[in-house]
């Protein structure tokens, strides 16, 4: 049976996100605070913000500026006393490179630059003054940029090394850009939190509930496909994966109803494996410390379905995350076993530990019966990805290049790292069984990022498909100076942006 949203609750226990109130001021030096942000430009003069607190204190941005004790570079940082009682007890200064070079993706990196050098330390009040050193359509970026920089890795310390200010100005920005800004900082903040919380909370059943209570939440329909209700789909690869653990698989179909009735939907795919230990083909220690991070892209649809329902996208958008744990018992699925897909297509088992494409095989499945006009998945999927473009960027397959180049626009717009990668025909004969129709390996090490998008590719029909491989950007083992080490929430905005620039 399927289950009904009302039916689930979330966990009173979680940890909350950061919710800080938003507020506008138009008086950002007379705004009484704790921090004043400010903005430094290589090739412009000081902002008007700038100029003021200047002014205010006696030419020692100027004087400092001059003696080379300040630097406008790109993210380097001076926090300097406030203008006085009335308006900031502090000033950081922060440099913002070339404004000739700033962008959407600087906006959002170099505000979260700047906050992240703030949370240390407990405030009651920020005022945000860096608008006005970028175009009016980037200011949401830096509200969203705001939000990424006050969530960490670290929610379940007793003593948190993140304070969080009760309110934040923002100066020089309309409220629609603020509101915006809010719901897509908070949408990837929720995709990163699903990824940073253990696989002792999140499980493919406790990942369904929140995502059903999410959708009675923010208005998207959601249904959600227990164990019996997979049995009756024929959905045997996911049932398979799922099969060695305690905590049975689910699939969550999420649906935002934007657009006018009856026109076909776009559908993004999630690979949601909550834990993958590798199976019978099981991992070392250190290749298994992380990989609660494994439902890396279901988290990310769940992300940008909020933000679609919450910014009123008229566009009518389904998203699938199918979900398993992959662990080792007496029941787990073997090597050499030969699963009958959803969609009658066999595949042969040759290991184990390659299992997200096996639980991705039926999910694409139900998917493409919703007739979509197009389709995007996203997958912590292969080790090679990461071998061929490192741990920053995503690589992009495709079988529809008008699809991919959609995505790769909406990428570059964002400042998201992506590259395709090729999905030469010849790569076909490098998935075929022997034994089956498929099997779940390539062969040996090369290519493995390109023939895992050739197994998938027998699962999308003729829809516009681009499979989306986040296994290196997904995941962060250190910190950087705009975002802590865990999570990072990636392609919630490019998505989110493919599917407005649809929506027109």
């Amino acid at each position: 049976m399927s289950e009904s949203p009302s039916q689930s609750q979330p966990n009173p226990d979680a940890p909350q996100l950061p919710c800080p109130s938003f507020v506008a001021t138009d008086n950002p030096i007379g705004e009484k605070c704790d921090v004043l942000i400010v903005g430094l430009c290589d090739d412009a003069p000081l902002s008007a913000t700038a100029a003021g607190v200047d002014q205010a204190l006696g030419g020692v941005i100027s004087r400092l500026i001059g003696q080379e004790k300040l630097s406008s570079d790109c993210g380097e940082s001076m926090l300097i006393p406030g203008v006085g009682d009335e308006g900031s007890q502090l000033v950081l200064l922060i440099g913002l490179g070339e404004k000739s070079k700033l962008d959407r993706e600087a906006a959002f990196t170099l505000t979260s630059t700047a906050v992240r050098s703030l949370v240390s330390k407990p405030h009651e009040k920020w005022v945000i003054a860096l608008p006005e050193c970028f175009d009016a359509v980037d200011h949401d970026a830096i509200v969203a940029g705001t939000l990424y920089g006050l969530e960490g890795q670290s929610i379940y310390r007793t003593k948190s090394p993140i304070h969080v200010p009760q309110t934040i100005a923002i100066a020089s920005a309309d409220a629609a850009a603020i509101d915006r800004g809010v719901i897509l900082g908070d949408s990837i903040n929720l995709a990163r939190r699903l990824v940073n919380e253990p696989a002792s909370v999140i499980y493919p059943a406790s990942f369904a509930e929140r995502a059903a209570a999410l959708a009675t939440e923010v208005g998207l329909g959601c249904e959600v496909w227990d164990e019996n209700r997979l049995a009756e789909e024929n959905c045997r690869a996911i049932l398979a994966v799922g099969a060695g653990s305690d905590k049975p698989p689910r699939l969550v179909i999420l649906r935002h109803d934007g657009g006018p009735q009856g026109e076909p939907p776009i559908a993004i795919v999630g690979k949601g494996v909550t834990f993958d230990s590798g199976g019978l083909s099981i991992k070392p220690s250190d290749g298994m410390v992380d990989m609660k991070c494994d439902m890396g892209g279901a988290a990310t649809v769940v992300g940008v379905m909020r933000a679609l329902a919450k910014l009123g996208v008229k566009k009518n958008v389904i998203g699938f995350c199918g979900l398993a744990e992959n662990m080792v018992s007496g029941s787990s699925y073997k090597l050499g076993d030969v699963i009958v897909t959803r969609s009658g297509k066999t595949i042969e088992i040759l290991n184990t530990d390659a299992e997200g494409r096996v639980v991705l095989s039926d999910t694409l499945d139900v998917a493409i019966e919703h007739q979509p006009t197009a389709m995007v998945d996203l997958a912590t999927l292969t080790g090679a990805c990461m071998v061929a473009l490192g741990n920053e960027v995503a690589g992009l397959m495709t079988n529809n290049q008008s699809a991919c180049d959609a995505v790769i626009a909406a990428a570059r717009g964002e400042g998201e790292p992506v590259w395709q990668l090729p999905m030469f025909e010849l790569y076909n004969e490098k998935v075929k069984s022997k034994v089956a129709d498929i099997k779940n390996i390539g062969e040996g090490r090369w290519g493995g990022a390109i023939t895992a998008a050739k197994f998938l590719e027998n699962f999308v029909g003729d829809v516009p498909w681009v499979h989306i491989d986040i296994a290196g950007p997904a995941f962060a083992d250190s910190p950087k100076p705009h975002r802590d080490a865990g999570a990072t929430g990636v392609m919630v905005r490019t998505l989110v942006r493919w599917i407005e620039n649809q929506a027109g």
